[in-house]
């Protein structure tokens, strides 16, 4: 058996994908209760991470939860795999075409919503493109469309919850108050509920913020002068599980 415990935000979609997954299961001959789910809030984590029957734990979420799922898995000698936070990267060289990155950023940052491990969070463009690109960048953000994302022509739609957007705007002050730089978005919207604007930041390597990975349609911009700075600030970072390269 396969226990899912979806976000208790969300219970109905949890149950409709398991009730999907147990319909494709039936077809072939399979009970559907092989997979299935629980609903509840941390004290069902809790007995998840610690019941003996269950050999291996599967878990999505930020860095800092992960490391005590970990531990309480290890400790019961069980099987861990973990999805922590992604903070990818975009690296744009001199010789690229400037709007194949430009497409990328806008489809991982606001139309995958962070829902993807492709999500791009940190773009590093050389010095001698960079005000190009944040032109042709700042104007596709402002041309996004948000709202109720079943509606045609929406590309971005809410947080997944309060708290949420509540974290977002605290990141964004804390990277104000380090000397980052909004150039477009980085508040919520006339809308209600769990809406924000789609943010381009620009700011330091140094900035402590740069470190921790971003759950927020964000895109954080550095300018860089050689290669070799590049890839050196690119990767020193403690997570990140791709860096892809615009060249000619």
């Amino acid at each position: 058996m396969n226990p899912k415990r979806g976000p208790v935000e969300s219970p109905l979609v949890t149950i409709a994908i398991i009730k999907l997954i147990a319909g494709v299961l039936e077809k072939n001959n399979l009970t559907g209760s092989i997979f299935t789910s629980f609903v509840g809030g941390s004290e069902l984590n809790i007995a998840i991470v610690k019941d003996t029957r269950i050999p291996l734990v599967s878990f999505k979420g930020n860095s800092q939860v992960g490391k005590v799922v970990k531990h309480i898995v290890v400790e019961r000698f069980g099987k861990c795999l973990l999805e922590s936070d992604r903070n990818n990267a975009i690296t744009v060289l001199s010789d690229a075409d400037i709007q194949l990155p430009i497409e990328a950023i806008v489809r991982d940052t606001i139309g995958i919503a962070d829902q993807g491990l492709s999500t791009c969070h940190r773009l590093f463009l050389h010095e001698s493109i960079y005000g190009d690109v944040l032109d042709r960048l700042r104007q596709r953000y402002g041309s996004i469309i948000i709202g109720n994302p079943l509606e045609t022509g929406t590309k971005l739609g809410l947080l997944f919850s309060h708290a949420t957007k509540k974290h977002f705007l605290q990141l964004i002050d804390a990277t104000k108050s380090q000397g980052g730089k909004i150039l477009t978005g980085g508040s919520d919207t006339k809308y209600a509920r769990n809406f924000v604007q789609p943010t381009i930041v620009e700011i330091s390597t140094s900035t402590k913020n740069v470190k921790g990975g971003w759950v927020f349609p964000v895109i954080l911009v550095f300018k860089y002068q050689s290669w070799e700075e590049a890839i050196e600030t690119s990767n020193n970072v403690c997570k990140g599980s791709s860096n892809f390269i615009y060249t000619d």
